[in-house]
């Protein structure tokens, strides 16, 4: 009943984990994409801003290439112009202005002993004749790390010469870090060799350094993208970035979310949801049993051990229980029950002690009757006809010796031996040896024992008178067997007077023929042989329709 209960719990409690489950499956899906967006979203601002830095150093090259002492090279007039322009832009250190040879021709500090034809950003934008972002490189003058950018100063279609600057690593990575990033998030900006200008957090170790392979496909990729990755500092992170192949895109710009902190809030959410579902389910559980131990449990057990009294006769036994439930109902219908089987019960014992009184007043009776009978018919037969008188009598006190046999059991049923040892006694005598008498335990019904009774008097009279009890040597054996619902008697005379068998049928064969019911389906054969009577009666103690 307990596990009964138990699963009624837990099937309630299925469809809200259920319903729970789709909820956080639903919830953490939304929440992914909303990552992946935000990641998308703040490579897209990086980049922007990158750009606008980039687009501003461009815009100040154009300003410079076209001042009149920057065009025509006056050393002197030039160097006094970028000094002017260095000392007021800040994320810069140095201007100059480089003839195509590579030799610095005028600059905002004093030009030093530099070669800058050895540089790739030199070389490509005397090539490409065109604005040029380069890549990582260690100032040669400050020996700090910059990201040189070189404009051509054009006169017609040649190059006359190219005006040389850099933006400020540590600048840039100030501007970046101001920005700021939630706990867990990472921007980086990269060169177009991989190598790294600019990381938050954790730009002491990453700054300088090649983006690994793995990441590398990335920085050349055709298009931007998000996917889930994890990063060099061991975070699993959702990282959105934009290669340098975009157009306006000069360099690598990528943007992480960490999944643990994106999703920190879901998963306590979840982690709440699933100690409120195991505690819910285990105050179900412990509600269901103590409910089903209260309610269910108890009751039917109530029930079930009135029943069990009852049934070792503890007859007073009643559950109590009132119709407040099904179970107090049931308990309740139960005592009604109970309480009018033992009302029956009462009635039935006085009935019985009242069909006793009748009984032994009935047996009173009837013995006085067979007495009156008796008197009776020795007043009117005994002087005429003393024979038939005497035979008269001994049926009718066979007849009464089995009426008693029959109340002394209050007519319920009798045994063959008790049936045939009464109806034998009358004629030898209480353990006479004239007699033998055996066979299995039979009970009989009252209407086939007193038939029964009849037909041994009247065997038993006939061998008196004519068979082998009418000499002393004279011996009878009665022998019964009982299988398949059938009583099969045999009657054998044995040390008698010459048997013959008899010219007419008298009263005494007309008894024996007609004294069983027809429903016993009796069958009577007798054998008049020359040393003795042999009779079988073969009668079904079921009845047959």
């Amino acid at each position: 009943m307990k596990l009964k209960l138990v699963a009624v719990a837990v099937a309630a409690l299925v469809p809200v984990v259920a319903l729970l489950a789709y909820n956080e499956v639903a919830t953490r899906y939304q929440r992914n994409l909303e990552v992946r967006a935000g990641a998308a979203q703040a490579a897209r601002q990086a980049s922007s801003e990158v750009e606008r830095i980039v687009e501003g150093l461009h815009s100040l090259l154009i300003a410079v290439s076209a001042m009149p002492s920057v065009r025509d090279l006056d050393a002197a007039g030039c160097s006094e112009a970028l000094t002017s322009v260095a000392s007021k832009v800040t994320n810069i250190r140095t201007v100059f202005v480089v003839n195509t040879q590579g030799r610095p021709v005028c600059g905002s500090v004093p030009v030093p002993e530099l070669d800058f034809a050895d540089r790739d950003y030199f070389k490509r934008a005397v090539e490409t004749k065109d604005f040029v972002v380069g890549t990582y490189t260690k100032s040669r003058v400050s020996d700090a790390a910059v990201l040189p950018v070189a404009l051509p100063v054009m006169e017609g279609d040649a190059v006359k010469a190219v005006v040389v600057t850099g933006v400020r690593l540590d600048w840039l990575q100030t501007r970046i870090t101001e920005r700021g990033v939630a706990p867990g998030n990472a921007v980086t900006i990269a060169d177009g060799n991989g190598i790294i200008i600019a990381r938050t957090p954790l730009a002491e170790r990453f700054v300088g350094t090649i983006i690994p392979a793995t990441f590398q496909p990335l920085v050349h990729s055709n298009a931007p993208g998000v996917l889930e990755v994890k990063s060099q500092d061991g975070t699993e992170r959702v990282l959105g970035f934009r290669p340098i192949s975009l157009p306006g895109s000069p360099l690598y710009v990528s943007a992480g979310f960490s999944r643990d902190e994106a999703f920190a809030p879901i998963n306590r959410a979840t982690l709440i949801n699933t100690l409120a579902i195991i505690t819910g389910a285990l105050l179900s559980f412990l509600a269901a049993i103590y409910i089903g131990n209260r309610f269910l449990v108890a009751p039917v057990h109530q029930i079930a051990d009135v029943m069990e009294r009852w049934r070792r006769g503890e007859t007073t036994a009643r559950t109590g229980m009132a119709a407040k439930d099904e179970l107090g109902e049931v308990g309740s219908t139960l005592d009604g029950l109970l309480d009018e089987l033992d009302c029956r019960r009462r009635r039935n014992e006085e009935a019985e002690e009242e069909r006793g009184l009748l009984a032994r007043e009935l047996a009173h009776r009837v013995k006085n009757g067979f007495a009156l009978v008796q008197a009776i018919a020795r007043q009117t037969f005994y002087r005429s006809d003393p024979e038939r008188f005497q035979s008269f009598a001994e049926r009718l006190t066979a007849l009464a010796s089995t009426y008693d046999l029959l109340l002394a059991k209050d007519a319920a049923s009798s045994s063959i031996h008790d049936i045939v040892s009464r109806a034998v006694d009358a004629h030898a005598g209480v353990g006479s040896s004239r007699f033998s008498v055996t066979g299995p335990d039979v009970v009989l019904s009252p209407d086939l024992a007193l038939p029964l009774s009849l037909v041994i008097h009247e065997l038993a009279t006939n061998a008196t008178k004519y068979g082998s009890l009418s000499q002393e040597a004279g011996h009878v054996s009665i022998a019964w067997e009982h299988g398949a619902g059938m009583v099969r008697i045999i009657w054998q005379e044995t040390g008698g007077p010459h048997v013959t068998p008899p010219s007419k049928r008298g009263f005494g064969s007309v008894l024996i023929e007609r004294a069983f019911p027809v429903t016993a389906a009796a069958t009577r054969v007798a054998d008049y042989r020359p040393d003795g009577l042999v009779f079988e009666l073969a009668f079904s103690t079921e009845r047959v329709a």
